[in-house]
């Protein structure tokens, strides 16, 4: 079950995943809309949960999704290949949601029901480990949550992760750990129930 929260997430996979991030986005660029289509269900969840956990709204996070990946169809073909296409999508989600902070000038907490979703729609998640993970994570901070959601639902590693949130590695890197440890010890009692 941890392995579906990025905990071992070999390098090889997040490098294949990479790979192929890169070579869809470079099909958007010349305007495939196969390849624009296998790039949202890619990178859908992603974006979804980065926008919510900024936004904390889920309507407001569902229209940053939908404008995010207007705006990567529309800037594809300018994407050049060097670091995270990941990194690269998500940083156009962000500043779409900042933009919309700003805005609205307006900040309010998600419910645990909007928080739920974001896990939804991992593939090859029975019910029973959706329904183990949503409450688990339903119980970690918000950053941690936003922090653990990003590694396992993106495969970022936690430097891009720092650069995306802003936030020290260090700071990144504890805030994981921690949500971890809380993640591992609820399953435990979880199991031992």
């Amino acid at each position: 079950m941890l392995a579906l929260l990025g905990v071992q997430t070999t390098e090889e996979e997040a490098d294949r995943r990479a790979l192929e991030l890169e070579r869809l986005l470079l099909q958007v660029g010349q305007g495939d809309r196969e390849a624009f289509a296998r790039l949202y269900s890619l990178a859908r969840g992603a974006v979804y949960a980065l926008a919510l956990s900024l936004l904390q709204d889920a309507h407001e996070a569902q229209d940053t999704a939908q404008d995010t990946f207007v705006k990567v169809w529309e800037s594809a073909s300018s994407y050049r290949p060097q670091g995270s296409p990941m990194a690269w999508i998500l940083t156009i989600a962000r500043n779409l949601a900042r933009s919309r902070l700003r805005r609205g000038g307006r900040q309010v907490g998600l419910d645990d029901e909007e928080w739920n979703a974001i896990p939804a729609d991992l593939p090859a998640v029975s019910p029973e480990d959706r329904q183990v993970l949503q409450e688990a994570l339903a119980r970690l901070g918000e950053e941690e949550r936003r922090i653990v959601l990003l590694h396992a639902v993106t495969g970022l590693k936690h430097r891009e992760i720092a650069q995306l949130l802003e936030l020290p590695l260090s700071t990144v890197l504890s805030k994981y750990h921690r949500g971890l440890k809380k993640l591992r010890a609820l399953m435990k009692g979880e199991r031992d129930r």
